[in-house]
């Protein structure tokens, strides 16, 4: 009794003609004689899937199987093609099973995709370019505008970036000598395929652009002027629209991307929106207080250093930080003190200390654990 079809293709007899594709293509490519060189079962079970594909991917032949147990009643037999050579020139491919040619049933072995998608016409966005650049400081605080030479491919405006031009006079394919066709043979396949050259046509419409050697751009070097924000940072990417690669077949340019990185300052340390410094004050100072002018990115300011004021301790001055990238508010500045101590020159600013530390005997190790440390 010959083999169910359904099982050789595991699938159930409810599948659909989607299912019962899918399943024949997977198995098709792990049991290929050119993938299992050599290998006779391989070969047997290979036909056998192709036997069995043939008649279910068929509506009326599958009908016939279903109830009369064979895809050719008034034969009796099984029905189906002679795959004994794996020659497939009379198989129709554009039956049930939904194939244009040969190349969608094997797109890993024969290129199949790629020369799909090189006969799309559609517009193609060209590619996106990043640059990076280096910022001083104050650059990237208040923003400025660079100047740029960058290397770039533009679209050809002699094909118009399809990398093709059309021919003088109508010309047949030295491919397929005007014929449309291919052979293919991989092994002990051979497959009739679509020309790739000329596309099955035969004669050939176009022909590679001679200034871009058929790639649709040209190299060049070209000046642009970006404007960078105020307020970017280390790793900020500046979008400028269509300053990338040309596009191809009438689709737009791609984008530039500028990555900043910045100078580091020698008085400030910047934190996001927010600038950090350090301001020296003096022992009276910070003992008795005072006002100390502070420098910022946009002049002075004046602080208040309140009586008994301690080492490290910050103090803020609202808006003199930076700016936001999406102009919604500034930053801070943080001016941390440090109290220098002075050095005794003479034996009377020693005598006032000792005298102020015995009016003022406050101990600031008081709270410290006793000795040892348990």
């Amino acid at each position: 009794m010959a083999e169910d079809f359904y099982k050789v293709l595991g699938v159930k007899r409810s599948s659909s003609a989607a299912e019962i594709k899918k399943a024949y293509r997977r198995l098709a490519r792990q049991f290929h004689p050119d993938v299992n060189p050599g290998d006779r079962d391989a070969e047997a079970r290979f036909k056998g899937i192709s036997e069995a594909y043939e008649v279910l991917s068929d509506e009326e032949k599958r009908k016939n199987y279903d109830t009369y147990g064979t895809a050719n009643p008034q034969v009796g037999g099984p029905g189906g093609a002679d795959f004994g050579g794996f020659d497939f020139r009379g198989f129709d491919f554009n039956s049930a099973g939904g194939f244009s040619d040969v190349q969608d049933l094997f797109p890993d072995l024969f290129g199949g995709r790629q020369r799909k998608a090189s006969r799309s016409n559609a517009p193609q966005k060209g590619q996106d370019v990043q640059h990076s650049v280096r910022l001083a400081f104050r650059e990237a605080v208040y923003g400025t505008t660079l100047n740029l030479s960058l290397d770039r491919k533009n679209t050809c405006l002699s094909c118009q970036g399809s990398g093709r031009v059309a021919t003088k006079g109508r010309q047949s394919c030295p491919r397929c000598d005007g014929k449309g066709k291919q052979r293919i043979q991989q092994g002990s396949m051979v497959f009739e395929a679509p020309c790739s050259m000329c596309e099955g046509r035969g004669v050939l419409e176009s022909e590679p652009c001679s200034p871009c050697g058929g790639q649709g751009l040209l190299s060049s070097t070209d000046r642009v002027a970006v404007k960078i924000p105020a307020g970017v940072d280390n790793g900020t990417r500046v979008r400028v629209p269509q300053k990338g690669e040309g596009g191809r077949l009438g689709g737009p340019a791609g984008d530039l991307f500028i990555i900043t990185s910045v100078e580091a300052h020698p008085f400030f340390e910047r934190k996001g929106a927010n600038l950090y410094c350090e301001i020296p004050i003096t022992f009276t100072e910070a003992a008795l207080g005072a006002k100390v002018e502070v420098p910022t990115l946009e002049g002075k300011a004046t602080i208040k250093i309140p009586p008994g004021t301690q080492v490290g301790q910050k103090f803020r001055i609202r808006g003199k930080g930076v700016p936001s990238v999406r102009g919604h508010q500034v930053g801070d500045q943080f001016v941390q003190v440090k109290v220098v101590i002075p050095r005794l020159r003479d034996e009377r600013s020693k005598e006032i200390l000792r005298e102020f530390t015995a009016l003022n005997d406050e101990d600031p190790r008081a709270d410290l654990p006793s000795f040892p440390v348990s």
